[in-house]
């Protein structure tokens, strides 16, 4: 069997690290906090090239935070894709406010950037971005409109963990050579959820931010209200939200491999691309110097007889994402109906993603593309 993610071989080459770290964790006996989650913050805010890395326990709270620290509320709006995992909404509605989606583009299934101007109502407060599958939304533009009508940005960087433009030279975003994922907005949100490129071993989520006064509430909100300098003065009504000091030390451990994994994904992206281009049933995605394929998602014909032969052949695969976020039961009430985002659905029934990850043998990648290839022969 051909897993669509294996685990076990990423824990098995970093046992040694992973044991000798936790060793030193569980003999210091702080669980909450502390200097591991210290640690950690710091190192992933200098990866990020950002000031300031707030660490709460999942992805989904640093949406949550990010927008509740900029004050996003009741009767506004924020505009997003209709096409990602719920949590992006779920972050939207628990904060009291209205989801607004922007259907997405055909080339990387991330938001068409020149369809947000028109979705823009004077209740509108915030865009966010989600860089899908690991590749990243077209910040320029979205950064663009942001100042344009004063709008916040987060992004949702949750699959795109290292994801890095290499060249900027624009008037809309800071100048800079190599801006990475979660640096560009006013906030950045990411998982650290274990299938993810820098996974834990169970929940997790950072949020990052260059805006100090931002950090400082995100603080604040994740930890009841209160500072650590003054534990039971609650100076607003927050929620706990605390990384634990394990999944941090098991993080610091993992950042020093994220770069190599990263450019490991890329290579096994750069073969299946390779050897699928010439399959007219299959449309390969695009390689850009910011994609880490925390997902190899092709386009695919016959999408579900495909997935159906594969799991015949002990080849795990997956679909991301079956159902359009705007046609969820649970969103029925703001009105959406099919038809309203033709390319988000369209996508809906067509995608399909392929193992990736670092250690995906050469032999057993190999195994893939001949049964993709085998199954469009017939």
């Amino acid at each position: 069997m051909i897993n669509f993610l294996d685990l076990k071989k990423q824990h098995n080459f970093i046992r040694k690290e992973i044991n000798k770290a936790l060793k030193e964790t569980l003999e210091g006996g702080v669980f909450i906090g502390g200097v591991e989650v210290e640690k950690f913050e710091k190192e992933f805010a200098k990866f990020c090239k950002v000031k300031y890395a707030v660490s709460v326990n999942s992805g989904t709270d640093a949406l949550f935070l990010a927008l509740k620290s900029l004050g996003i509320g009741q009767g506004d709006e924020v505009i997003t894709t209709p096409f990602t995992f719920i949590a992006t909404v779920e972050a939207i509605v628990n904060c009291g406010a209205r989801p607004v989606f922007v259907d997405i583009n055909t080339n990387d299934f991330n938001i068409d950037v020149y369809k947000i101007e028109k979705a823009i109502t004077e209740k509108t407060k915030a865009i966010i971005p989600v860089h899908l599958f690991g590749q990243m939304a077209d910040m320029d533009e979205i950064m663009r409109i942001a100042r344009k009508y004063k709008l916040y940005v987060v992004e949702d960087a949750a699959q795109a963990i290292g994801a890095e433009i290499k060249f900027v030279n624009s008037q809309y975003i800071r100048k800079f050579v190599g801006l990475k994922a979660g640096s560009i907005g006013d906030v950045g949100c990411f998982s650290f959820f274990p299938s993810k490129n820098l996974g834990a071993m169970g929940d997790g989520g950072i949020i990052t931010t260059n805006n100090k006064r931002l950090a400082e509430k995100i603080r604040l909100f994740k930890n009841h209200g209160s500072s650590e300098k003054d534990k039971y003065k609650n100076l607003l009504i927050g929620i706990n939200s605390r990384l634990d000091a394990i999944q941090a030390t098991v993080l610091r451990v993992k950042l020093k491999h994220l770069e190599n994994w990263n450019k490991k994904r890329r290579s096994i992206a750069e073969i299946y691309n390779k050897n699928l281009a010439n399959l007219k049933e299959i449309k390969t995605p695009k390689i850009t110097n910011s994609h880490v394929f925390n997902c190899y998602t092709v386009r695919a014909k016959k999408r579900n007889e495909l997935k159906a032969y594969m799991k015949k052949m002990s080849i795990e695969t997956k679909i991301y994402y079956p159902i359009c976020l705007h046609l969820q039961p649970a969103l029925k009430n703001f009105g959406y109906r099919l038809g309203d985002f033709p390319e988000a659905e369209k996508s809906a029934n067509q995608v399909l993603s392929l193992p990736i990850y670092p250690e995906l043998f050469e032999a057993e990648q190999n195994f893939i593309i001949k049964k993709i290839r085998e199954f469009y022969k017939k």
